[in-house]
């Protein structure tokens, strides 16, 4: 275990009649993290601005790549990898507790225009495939699931397993003082007044969102929302595998849809699908797979990925003592939702975490 600077939750710290612990944002990751401390018994609320899992994990194409994520084998890697390897039980969990599928799966990725899959050995693995490929690398290690249904098969788990949704409440301001946050103010569409919630312990898990609850606090997090748009098809025939080149993929989704991506663009919160991004998406996955000009188009969308300056995640407590961070996961929020899940449980249950997290602390930003 290592150890950190915290201090674990207890019944000293615990208020009666309030929360153990409040997440704000209710995506994948403040889900996964409000499952997880729920089965300690935990008191958990969560607060999103909308519908728990309704923005950028819902907006992701669920792929579950730490290979096909990172050139180096470096920690991160090893970080994203333990994470990898905790899907196949925490799948198998969701569904369990949320009697929901989530289409798990693990086939593998292909990974065109590489050096070690001969052309032949490519074209038998996805049929339709650009004849200008002539190798590749298939990942076996890589897997994939439907990540909308797992945002709701998770939100679903976590109701019965006792955690308080309050959705449509955007939190607007952390109040602190003697170094501690005593509450959080927001504010509920349906009403006009605001409203707080007080608790033991806070995790801020709210995406490109969180900057503006920690700014007033003196708390600088350099993070910037990135568009991605995609783009879902109806196919003739089922795809076997995750293809990529690049930044640009094709997903299988059950039956014959399929998933094509996707866009990295600094546009602000402007979420908007546009003209230049979905020209963007369909030449690159045609010079993949030419056959996808003849994939019948189902929708586009758009979601907003919290990057971060160095496009890793935040992690674990900073100046504040019961403010837990959780955000900033950019590409990988679906691939990390496991061991983030397990790291802050663990952190705020016993001040400890399995898997080291200090080079994913707030305090690296200065």
């Amino acid at each position: 275990m290592i150890s950190l600077d915290s201090k674990p939750v207890t019944k000293k710290t615990r208020r009666t009649g309030s929360p153990d612990v409040v997440i704000v944002g209710g995506g994948i990751i403040g889900c996964a993290i409000a499952l997880r401390l729920a089965e300690a018994r935990m008191k958990v609320v969560v607060l999103d601005r909308g519908e728990p899992g309704a923005e950028a994990s819902s907006a992701a194409a669920g792929m579950l790549a730490p290979q096909g994520e990172s050139a180096t084998p470096d920690t991160f890697f090893e970080f994203a990898r333990a994470s990898r390897d905790l899907y196949p039980e925490f799948a198998r969990e969701v569904e369990a507790l949320s009697d929901m599928k989530v289409g798990y799966r693990r086939d593998g990725t292909l990974l065109v225009a590489l050096e070690r899959l001969s052309a032949k050995a490519v074209h038998e693995r996805a049929a339709g495939l650009a004849p200008e490929i002539r190798s590749g690398l298939f990942i076996a290690g890589d897997h994939w699931l439907d990540n909308e249904k797992f945002a709701g098969a998770l939100v679903k788990a976590g109701r019965r397993a006792g955690v308080k949704f309050h959705t449509h409440s955007a939190a607007t301001r952390l109040t602190a003082r003697g170094g501690r946050v005593e509450s959080v103010q927001f504010a509920a569409a349906s009403k006009a007044a605001r409203k707080s919630l007080s608790a033991g312990t806070f995790v801020l898990s709210a995406g490109c969102w969180s900057p503006e609850l920690t700014g007033p606090l003196g708390l600088r997090l350099p993070m910037s929302p990135c568009r991605g748009q995609m783009i879902e098809f109806d196919a003739p025939q089922p795809l076997a595998h995750v293809v990529r080149a690049g930044h640009h993929y094709l997903v299988p989704r059950a039956g014959c849809r399929v998933l094509a991506g996707t866009t990295a663009e600094y546009v602000g919160f402007e979420k908007a699908v546009t003209g230049e991004g979905l020209r963007s998406i369909l030449e690159g996955v045609m010079r993949i797979a030419p056959v996808v000009k003849s994939f019948r188009f189902r929708r586009a969308w758009s979601g907003l990925r919290p990057d971060t300056a160095d496009h890793r995640p935040i992690l674990g407590y900073g100046e504040i003592n019961n403010l837990v961070f959780a955000t900033g996961h950019f590409r990988n929020g679906i691939l990390l939702a496991p061991i983030t899940a397990r790291a802050i449980a663990d952190l705020i249950l016993t001040g400890a975490t399995e898997h080291p997290i200090d080079a994913y602390r707030p305090q690296r930003f200065g």
